[in-house]
């Protein structure tokens, strides 16, 4: 009897997978755990692998189409085994998830019907390209068609762009067409986003702390060490530091209980072509500058890339967003349930500041924090961000 081929939970939040690329095609041999799928989830682009060995005698699912978790996408069976076409597949229950270690997931949904994209006349139309670069390419005149995508399945992401010429440079470039408006799907991604931001700045009591530091020991630290590491590492090892000494800001609000955590896992957010993810810093607090720093570089490029485990993205106890390389002076972050706080980290500008009798210039950086008052009163949340500002501006002793 065939196997059947179930789009499977790859990772803890995904409710519903976008079909990249089939790397196996109907009628190759396949064996148990070869790769038979490119996915795109809520976070990253996973493998879906063959639980059977065979054939793979039947698919069922185009690619670029987006699939309920638990679907049958394809079959494995022998050479010439008869199966239900795609119309005639029942829903079927989900299998178990992929991802290990983490809590049993809801059952999916019954199938939505997949909105079906109007056929464009253009040959442009069909190249695959995310949202952002189709609409880049539209607006500069670029052709799609002439560009090598560096994207998941060879997809056409915004730095392929970078530049690019117009397919017709002397003509004029048409930004407007006779639409008054273009509707993109939103990608699994942004899905995920929307559904955590009204999760989290909804429900939760926000309230935002903010306080301005001093960076010159800092940056000369920086500059004396023969390692390369950011500012953004130092703010990441002294918050670990920090919450070492203040517990009660390293935690998860549960239903029914607080988990105050004994270990420090830092999520460091990194802006992606359709979003932003978190990859995780584990134990921050027992690594060393340098290694904080090769670690957030690897991570933040598999997080563009889209290749980050399931694992590396889950399980942060407090997390850090950094916008200062935006030229963003303050902001406020939002939390990311179900940790208590997140510090939003500005950037470093120089600031005639008061030395005694006279005026000098310092380096400043304003922080934010964002807590969660069923977790963090204000006080605790003050005396967390005295003792990062105390790091931050005496950093000798998180530079071992």
């Amino acid at each position: 009897m065939a196997t059947k081929v179930h789009m499977e939970a790859l990772s803890p939040t995904m409710e519903e997978g976008r079909l990249v690329k089939w790397t196996k095609q109907e009628g190759e041999a396949v064996k148990t755990g070869d790769t038979l799928a490119e996915v795109e989830t809520d976070k990253a682009v996973m493998e879906l692998v063959a639980r059977a060995d065979g054939q793979l005698i039947k698919v069922l699912v185009p690619e670029g189409s987006t699939v309920p978790v638990g679907n049958v996408v394809a079959y494995i069976g022998a050479p010439g085994e008869k199966v239900p076409e795609a119309g005639a597949v029942a829903p079927a229950a989900p299998p178990p998830s992929a991802v290990s270690r983490q809590p049993s997931a809801a059952p999916a949904p019954p199938p939505a019907p997949t909105p079906t994209a109007v056929a464009a006349s253009s040959d442009a139309a069909r190249v695959k390209a995310s949202p952002l670069a189709k609409r880049i390419a539209q607006e500069t005149g670029v052709d799609l068609a002439r560009l090598q995508g560096s994207g998941p399945g060879g997809r056409v992401i915004k730095r392929d762009l970078e530049g690019s010429s117009p397919a017709a440079p002397s003509a004029p470039v048409v930004v407007r067409s006779g639409a008054a408006y273009e509707d993109v799907p939103l990608t699994q991604i942004r899905k995920t986003i929307a559904k955590r931001l009204a999760a989290s700045i909804g429900p939760i009591p926000h309230f935002f702390l903010t306080t301005e530091v001093d960076m010159e020991r800092a940056a000369e630290a920086r500059s004396a060490l023969e390692v390369k590491v950011s500012f953004n590492d130092i703010v990441i090892k002294a918050v670990a530091l920090a919450l070492t000494k203040h517990r009660a800001c390293n935690a998860w609000f549960q239903e029914d209980h607080i988990r105050y955590w004994n270990e420090v896992h830092i999520g460091m957010a990194v802006a992606v072509e359709d979003g932003l993810i978190t990859p995780v810093i584990r134990d921050a607090d027992r690594k060393t500058l340098v290694q904080i720093g090769a670690e957030s570089r690897e991570l933040a490029e598999r997080a563009r890339n889209r290749r980050l485990k399931p694992e590396e993205y889950t399980g942060a106890s407090f997390s850090v967003s950094n916008l200062g390389m935006f030229d963003i002076d303050q902001f406020t972050a939002v939390i990311n349930p179900p940790e208590a706080g997140i510090i939003a980290v500005g950037s470093i500008v120089p600031k005639p500041v008061a030395e005694g009798d006279k005026v000098v210039v310092r380096r400043r950086l304003r922080l934010t924090m964002s807590c969660d008052h069923r977790v963090i009163d204000g006080a605790t949340g003050a005396q967390f961000l005295k003792t990062l500002k105390q790091m931050l501006e005496n950093p000798l002793a998180m530079l071992l």
